[in-house]
This record gives structure tokens, C-alpha cells and sequence, in this order.
């Protein structure tokens, strides 16, 4: 299954100002610097970009800027998931209307629909969708609920539905019908060496550049995948995006805080991201986790 999302994409967090606003300047600066390093398409609204604590016009400021500023050069898959069909019905054709190339909806969540209510689900977010591409996203960790292999092959059947965004790693495998991305960090290369899409990353904020070369340079992927492993699981000490609002911080970014129920990292957390950065050499200004990567 083919898909215009592929490669190296980066769930965007969400930048704020002290007093808790929205940042766009900020989040226009992230954009181009994500292009800059070569990353190839953005995913804003998601859990990482603090979804569950934006408004519905915030979500939709968030991607109409990053739609915006990333000015066709790469595209844009816009989180659009909820427990509440209706709702995911209109914030999808909402962000469509601003731009967005594709849709990610996760699974129900917290109210656990059966395998009939989730088909029905999404055959509803695929037609309101329209024709802009709908992925799916699979994280039983966090939604209570897991979309096994032969339903995902079956919901690939549904039309305008054509990849999966895979984070329960002992499930990833090739899917009938839909292109795969890795939902995990730690499971971007296992992907890669499956001939599948990619991956929606985290740590590639901070490392989009290595990366990237996972795409660039398979014959050197385990090693780079290897190299990287402390940033993954630093990223993730504590609930995501803590530590990676906190690397880009100490990077000179100023993405500001978190809003609740998320809050910042503590001294400890803090200071094992500071040791991650400086064991990958990037906090002389950040400069080497900008590098520009051309795209080929």
C-alpha cells in the first residue's frame, strides 16, 4: 500500500508561552526547523503536540500554521481522534478545510467499543473525511483498546483508509491494504528493515537528522538505531512530552511549559536529558541537532 506519508515524520509537540497561550512564533520556528532537518512530513494535534488539553479552535490554529509553514514542502497529517464519532466527524472536516494532507485517528478510547463499533467508527471518519487519507493509530497502552492484525486488515478495506500508525510493538508486521508506520521510536529501524513506510517519531526532534539517515543509509541503520537508544528512552522517563519539551528548552527553543494535568520535568528528569544531549554532542546551541539534511 502506498502513502504519501513515509520516511521520517515527527509528532510536533506543542509550543506555549509562559502564561500557558498558544506560541506561534515558536511553532513556526519548529516548523522549519523539522524541514531544515530533513524530516519528511509533520503530525501536529497529537498526543505528543498535547491534543487532549487544545480547544477545538487551537487545533485548528495549530495546523492551519504548520500547514502554512511547511508551504507544500513536505505534508502534514493532522491528529483527529476521539472517543466521540460525532466529534471526530467535524474536527476532521475541519482540518481538512485548513489544509491538512491526512488524518490520524486513534482508536476510541476509555469507553471501549467492540470490533464492530470501532468498523463503524471509522467507515464514519472515512466518508466525512472525504478523500484526504485517514491513518489510523493502534496504542493499547494508552486507549485500553488493541486493533489486532486481521482488524486492521479488515478496516484497510474501508475506502480512504491507507496506513496504520503501529505502537504495540509485538504486533508490528506487514498489513493488508494499509502501509505501516512505527508508532514507537524503538521500533522505527524494525519497520524500516520490514519494507514498510516509516515511522511517527518523537526523538526526532532532537535527532531528526540521525534519523533521516536510518532512510539514507540502511546499511548502517542498526548501528545508528543503536547509537540512539539512550534518546528514546530518555524521551520517555516520564509521560510524554515532558522530556522532550525539556531537551528542546535546554536547546535554546523556548517551547515553553506543559499544560495540566502534564507538568515539567523535575530536577532528576532534567538532568538526565541534559547528560542524553550532552553524550550526543548537541548542546553547543543545538546547532548539530539542526543540521540541515537535503533531501534527495
Amino acid at each position: 500500500m502506498r502513502t504519501q506519508f513515509t520516511g521520517v515524520g515527527t509528532a510536533l509537540i506543542t509550543p506555549f508561552t509562559k502564561t500557558g497561550d498558544l506560541d506561534e512564533a515558536t511553532l513556526r520556528r519548529l516548523v522549519r526547523r523539522q524541514i531544515d532537518a530533513g524530516i519528511h512530513f509533520l503530525s501536529p494535534v497529537g498526543t505528543t503536540g498535547e491534543a487532549p488539553t487544545l480547544s477545538d479552535a487551537e487545533r485548528r490554529r495549530v495546523v492551519e500554521i504548520v500547514v502554512d509553514e511547511a508551504a507544500g514542502k513536505v505534508p502534514v497529517l493532522a491528529g483527529a481522534g476521539s472517543y466521540n464519532t460525532h466529534e471526530v466527524i467535524g474536527l476532521a472536516r475541519e482540518l481538512e478545510k485548513v489544509g491538512a494532507n491526512g488524518l490520524l485517528s486513534v482508536t476510541p478510547y476509555y469507553n471501549k467499543p467492540n470490533r464492530r463499533g470501532i468498523v463503524r467508527h471509522f467507515e464514519e471518519v472515512a466518508r466525512a473525511a472525504a478523500g484526504t487519507p485517514v491513518v489510523l493509530y493502534n496504542i493499547p497502552g494508552r486507549t485500553a483498546v488493541n486493533m489486532p492484525p486481521d482488524l486492521l486488515a479488515e478496516l484497510g478495506q474501508i475506502d480512504g483508509i491507507e496506513a496504520v500508525k503501529q505502537a504495540n510493538s509485538a504486533e508490528l508486521q506487514p498489513i493488508d491494504g494499509l502501509a505501516v508506520l512505527a508508532g514507537n521510536d524503538d521500533i522505527f529501524a524494525r519497520c524500516l528493515d520490514l519494507g514498510e513506510a516509516g515511522g511517527i517519531c518523537v526523538a526526532s526532534h532532537i535527532v531528526g537528522p540521525e534519523m533521516r539517515r536510518m532512510i539514507d543509509e540502511p546499511e548502517r541503520r542498526a548501528e545508528i538505531d543503536a547509537s540512539l537508544r539512550d534518546v528514546y528512552e530518555t524521551l520517555f522517563l516520564t509521560a510524554s512530552p515532558t522530556c522532550t519539551k525539556a531537551a528542546l528548552n535546554l536547546l535554546g527553543h523556548d517551547v515553553g511549559t506543559l499544560r495540566l494535568p502534564m507538568v515539567e520535568a523535575d530536577e532528576a528528569e532534567t538532568a538526565a536529558v541534559r547528560a542524553m544531549l550532552e553524550r550526543h554532542g548537541l548542546t553547543s546551541a543545538g546547532a548539530t541537532a539542526a543540521r540541515p539534511v537535503h533531501a534527495s
